[in-house]
């Protein structure tokens, strides 16, 4: 779907290289060269049969896609992974506190306030914190494109911004679930029981509770790891970070086919595999699963 869409964006891709006043010829040539004047159906054949093998072919700027796309999916991992490490642990603590205070100002000021925060988008996030933290306390660089060879430290003060703008959008919809599922493991009779046993009530949400809670809410968390990763192409453009959104957004403008098809591909396998570990998860943390697939 990907390969046809781009197909059908205006422009040339031989005249895109060469320039506006390139003649005629020149551009035929390189098209030939470029293999982008033979019909779709090969084009397509050749790329993807090459793709199972290792092979993403070449850019149009004649550089291997691959060392085209590696250095912005570590860019994008770096900061997917420090907007997972700070949202997954502050929306599972705000759902189980959501639900201990069930119909309470904590909850709704936490399922309010989470929502309205998932329901603003992020570009309006990115704005708001760069003319708050950036250009007005001067806390924070107005860019997320770290110096080569900076340190650990000074890598995170650069993605602390966007990964923020991360949080904000994805802490309501992860929080909500966790609320949910702790709710229902709160009504289950092995969390009565439980307490009737005389268990101290931090024992009870720790052994039982959160371990029951926490299976939905992995399912809801594995399937924002696509988005981390292929999604950020707004927040990326904005904090002038070189990460695989605005690679692919560039590879789109620039109708740089053989980059944007391999990109969107991996960017699905990282979901496919997101989505697997989760599963996995998913049945380390229910027996009943792994009992079900014994049997």
């Amino acid at each position: 779907m990907v390969f046809l869409a781009a197909q059908v964006l205006p422009g040339d891709v031989g005249r895109r290289v060469l320039g506006p006043f390139a003649d005629q010829a020149s551009v035929d040539a390189l098209n030939k060269q470029l293999g982008t004047d033979r019909p779709l159906i090969t084009q397509y054949w050749d790329w993807i049969s090459s793709f199972v093998t290792g092979d993403l072919g070449e850019s149009i700027r004649n550089r291997p896609v691959s060392d085209v796309l590696f250095d912005p999916m570590v860019s994008s991992g770096k900061l997917a992974l420090l907007a997972f490490v700070i949202v997954v642990p502050l929306a599972i603590a705000g759902g189980v506190v959501a639900a201990m205070n069930e119909g309470s100002f904590r909850d709704r000021l936490i399922s309010v306030g989470g929502l309205s925060a998932t329901a603003i988008p992020e570009f309006v996030w990115a704005v708001f914190f760069i003319l708050i933290f950036a250009l007005g306390l001067g806390l924070f660089p107005t860019t997320a494109q770290f110096p080569d060879g900076s340190s650990v430290f000074t890598q995170l003060k650069y993605l602390l911004l966007p990964s923020l703008c991360l949080v904000c959008v994805l802490f309501g919809y992860i929080a909500r679930m966790a609320r949910a599922g702790t709710i229902e493991a709160l009504d289950a009779d092995y969390t009565r029981t439980a307490i009737l046993k005389g268990l101290p009530q931090r024992t009870v949400i720790r052994r039982h509770v959160l371990r029951n809670s926490l299976l939905p809410t992995i399912a809801v968390v594995a399937t924002q790891a696509g988005y981390l990763i292929g999604g950020l192409v707004i927040i990326e453009v904005i904090f002038n970070y070189n990460g695989i959104g605005q690679t692919l957004a560039r590879a789109a403008t620039q109708k740089d086919i053989p980059v944007l098809q391999s990109g969107v591909l991996l960017v699905g396998i990282v979901y496919l595999v997101a989505t697997l570990i989760a599963d996995i998860l998913y049945s380390v943390l229910n027996p009943r699963v792994r009992l079900g697939a014994a049997e």
